[in-house]
């Protein structure tokens, strides 16, 4: 189910230039209308629905439909973002109220390595993909004799 922005709690993140969920969308989706200084999903059917845009903002101002085997019909979820963990919180029909918490990191904030500790030999024009051998646990590839 697509993301979308409630604009009453929406602040556009304090009127900024660019919204935290402009910055992590990977679809470029979201928008920050400057004469209302709102964000909105500009085309809901191309969503990934990856959840980076509910999970990053701060007010809580995008949400998402659950899906049916997460969330039943007419529930909602909503999630609390801490820099080490998540917490979805699911309201159902009847008033109840669950709770999960989930870690969202292995390292420390700030302290992911990029490569994910495996070097690239830095040849552009190598077909090896970037991780290759080490990823794969070998010395050295095969290669096709010529």
């Amino acid at each position: 189910m697509p993301s979308y922005v409630n604009p009453e709690k929406c602040d556009g993140c304090k009127a900024l230039d660019k919204t935290a969920c402009q910055h992590i969308c990977p679809n470029d989706l979201m928008v920050l209308d400057k004469t209302t200084s709102k964000a909105y999903n500009r085309d809901p059917a191309m969503c990934w629905e990856c959840y980076n845009c509910v999970k990053i903002c701060q007010p809580q101002a995008v949400d998402v439909r659950g899906y049916a085997d997460f969330v039943p019909m007419g529930a909602s979820v909503v999630p609390l973002r801490s820099t080490d963990s998540i917490m979805w919180t699911v309201k159902f029909r009847n008033g109840n109220i669950k709770r999960f918490k989930f870690p969202i990191r292995t390292t420390p904030e700030g302290k992911a390595v990029p490569d994910g500790g495996f070097g690239s030999e830095g040849d552009i024009n190598s077909p090896l993909l970037f991780t290759e051998p080490a990823s794969l646990g070998l010395s050295k590839l095969a290669t096709l004799s010529k």
